[in-house]
């Protein structure tokens, strides 16, 4: 009886904690660029017991052992990077990105990347005459230098597919910088912030993390939408229905969790 309390107690912690993944993603399920996370069960301690003697009688062929569990746990939270859903903005600091690619922000003095690319320009602070890029949290947008993206004050300005800002000066156009776009390798090597932003961890590099084009520019398999903006990829049908599934699990272990308990005060009055 305690084997079956301790394996529905175990269950339900890492049900619950599955709950807690399910919720985050139907939270964000309309948070541009979200990409939803994921996990799976596995087996905490199991052991093979052995049937008494007793148990060996003349053809009886059950095996001799049975295997002892003590519940399921939630194992590593992954991210699912595949593509969301692009929506029609018309506004051409929108960027999307199809492929793998994630942007590249200074937020806090450090790097971090996103894939919620709705941008827009601000006033310089350091130049009156010029404008910067920066995403809906004020963070500003980085080039493949790792630069500030500017343009000047009331420019006309476009992003092409390839991540080039493109400025146009008095009916001459020309280039002002380049997108830091980058492709990661580990994506679940990321550690997530605020804001829907993630950093390289303090123990790795940006190249043992991401793949660094030698050329600079965009990755080969990404290109770079204006205009759009890249949707959750969280499914909201799909969760809900992995709630409902995760809710009757988390039922069935609290009632044998009742079970168990009923079973032994039986046997404790009856021994009494």
């Amino acid at each position: 009886m305690n084997n079956s309390m301790i394996s529905a107690m175990v269950s339900m912690n890492g049900i619950q904690r599955k709950l807690d993944i399910i919720a985050d993603n139907i939270a964000n399920v309309d948070t541009v660029g979200y990409k939803q996370k994921n996990t799976s069960f596995e087996d905490t301690l199991t052991s093979v017991m052995q049937q008494p003697k007793d148990f060996k009688q003349p053809g009886r062929f059950s095996p001799p052992g049975y295997t002892t569990g003590y519940g399921v746990r939630t194992g590593d939270v992954f991210r699912d990077m595949t593509q969301g859903p692009l929506e029609q903005t018309n506004q051409p600091t929108d960027l999307a990105i199809e492929g793998s690619g994630m942007f590249a922000v200074e937020a806090g003095g450090r790097i971090a990347y996103t894939r919620e690319g709705a941008f827009h320009f601000v006033p310089d602070p350091s130049d009156p005459n010029s404008m910067v890029l920066v995403n809906n949290q004020g963070y500003f947008v980085l080039d493949e230098n790792n630069e500030h993206i500017k343009a000047p004050k009331n420019g006309k300005v476009a992003i092409d597919a390839d991540g080039k800002v493109l400025v146009d000066r008095k009916g001459v156009i020309s280039e002002a910088a380049t997108l830091k776009v980058l492709k990661p390798l580990r994506e679940n090597a990321l550690q997530q912030m605020d804001g829907n932003l993630f950093v390289v961890p303090a123990s790795m590099t940006e190249a043992q993390v991401f793949e660094v084009p030698p050329g600079g520019g965009l990755p080969k398999d990404t290109s770079i939408r204006s205009g759009y903006l890249e949707q959750s990829n969280a499914d909201y049908m799909g969760q809900i229905t992995d709630m409902m599934q995760m809710q009757r699990a988390y039922q069935l272990a609290a009632r044998a969790i009742a079970s168990s308990d009923t079973m032994m005060n039986l046997a404790n009055n009856m021994r009494g």
